[in-house]
C-alpha cells in the first residue's frame, strides 16, 4: 500500500495531506490528557515492530505478495488515536530514508496505512469483541478479523481517491474490484501475524493491551517486568529486520499488482531520493544482499523507535498530566 508520488493528482494529495495532518493533530490533543508514563516504550517497540514486519513480504496468489500494514495491531495494543500516530510515524521514516513510498503521496498514505486502519480496524475490534466470548481467545480472535477488515478497508479508502484523484482513465469500479479482490487475500497475513502479537503480549503483560481493558483473561496470562518486556521487543524486532526479512519474496505488492494489471503503473514517478544511503531496504556500497539489507534493517528500525519514542516522550513531558 505504499504508493508512489504520482498515482493520485495533486488536489487528491493535497486534500488527504491536510486530513491527515488535521487527524494526527487530534489524536496528539486526545492524548495529551490520557497517555501514561508506560505507553511510551510500548509505542516505541510497537512502531518498531511494525517497520520491522513490513519488511516481510508474503506470497499471495498471482506473483503477488502482501505485508503487514499494522494500523489495527497498534490501536488494539495501544488506543486508536496512539496506534495512528505510530504508524504514521512508521509510514515517514520509510519515505523519508527508504524511499518507500512518494514525498507528494505522504497524506494519502498515511490515511491508508496508518488512519483508516487504526480508527476503521479499532472499530471492527470493538464489533468483534462484543460478539465474542469474553476472555483472551475473544480479544485474540476479534484482532485477527480485525486486522483482516483494517486491510480491506484501506485498500477500499485508496479506491475512494481514486475515483476522485485518477491519473489515468481506468474506471473506479475496476480499481475497487481488484484492489478489495487482492486485499481481502493479503488481510489474511495481516490477520495471523496481529493476531500472533497480541497473543504474545497477552501472555506476558496483559495490562498493556489498550484493546483488553475490563476483559477478565483467566488463568496462564504473566507480567514479566518492564525492563525485560521491553529489552524482549526489541530483539523480536531486529529479527524481524534482519533475519525474517531475509525471506521476503520479491514480488509487486497489491497496490503494485493492481496499478500493473490495470495499467496505472506508468503513472507512479521515481521517488525523489532514490539514491539515499538505504532506498529500498539495501545499504549502498555493501554488495552482499544479505548484510546490505539487514543493516538496513537494523538501522531502519532503531531510527523508528527513537523518532517514536522520542516523539511521544518529548509530547508526554509537556502534557499537564506529566508529573502525576
Amino acid at each position: 500500500m505504499h504508493a508512489p508520488d504520482g498515482f493520485l493528482n495533486a488536489g487528491t494529495a493535497v486534500a488527504t495531506g491536510v486530513v491527515s495532518a488535521g487527524t494526527i493533530g487530534m489524536a496528539l490533543r486526545q492524548l495529551k490528557q490520557t497517555m501514561s508514563e508506560k505507553v511510551v516504550p510500548v509505542a516505541g517497540i510497537t512502531a518498531a515492530f511494525i517497520f520491522a514486519a513490513q519488511m516481510f513480504n508474503f506470497p499471495v496468489a498471482a506473483g503477488t505478495t502482501g505485508h503487514l500494514m499494522g494500523g489495527a495491531l497498534a490501536a488494539i495494543l495501544l488506543g486508536p488515536h496512539l496506534g495512528a500516530l505510530v504508524v504514521t510515524v512508521v509510514v515517514a521514516v520509510q519515505a523519508l530514508f527508504f524511499a518507500d513510498g512518494g514525498l507528494t503521496a505522504l497524506g494519502y498514505n498515511i490515511l491508508n496505512m496508518a488512519i483508516v486502519p487504526a480508527y476503521g480496524g479499532y472499530a471492527l475490534f470493538g464489533i468483534f469483541k462484543r460478539i465474542l466470548p469474553n476472555g483472551r481467545g475473544g480479544i485474540v480472535g476479534a484482532t485477527a478479523l480485525a486486522a483482516w477488515g483494517s486491510v480491506v478497508l484501506s485498500a477500499a479508502a485508496f479506491s475512494i481517491q481514486w475515483l476522485f484523484g485518477a491519473t489515468a482513465p481506468i474506471p473506479f469500479t475496476r480499481v475497487f474490484a481488484a484492489m478489495v479482490g487482492v486485499h481481502v487475500l493479503i488481510g489474511i497475513g495481516e490477520a495471523v501475524i496481529s493476531a500472533l502479537a497480541v497473543g504474545a503480549v497477552l501472555a506476558s503483560r496483559p495490562d498493556l493491551v489498550h484493546g483488553a481493558k475490563g476483559v477478565a483473561l483467566g488463568e496462564g496470562t504473566g507480567k514479566v517486568p518492564m525492563r525485560v518486556f521491553v529489552i524482549g521487543g526489541v530483539l523480536v524486532s531486529l529479527a524481524f529486520a534482519t533475519i525474517v526479512s531475509q525471506f521476503a519474496v520479491d514480488n509487486p505488492d497489491g497496490l503494485e499488482w493492481v496499478a500493473e494489471t490495470e495499467g496505472f503503473a506508468e503513472q507512479g514517478a521515481e521517488h525523489a531520493w532514490s539514491d539515499f544511503l538505504f532506498a529500498d531496504y539495501a545499504t549502498r556500497g555493501i554488495e552482499n544482499e544479505t548484510l546490505s539489507l539487514a543493516i538496513a534493517g537494523i538501522v531502519g528500525t532503531l531510527i523508528t523507535l527513537l523518532v517514536a519514542w522520542g516523539i511521544l516522550r518529548a509530547f508526554r513531558e509537556r502534557s499537564p498530566g506529566a508529573t502525576a
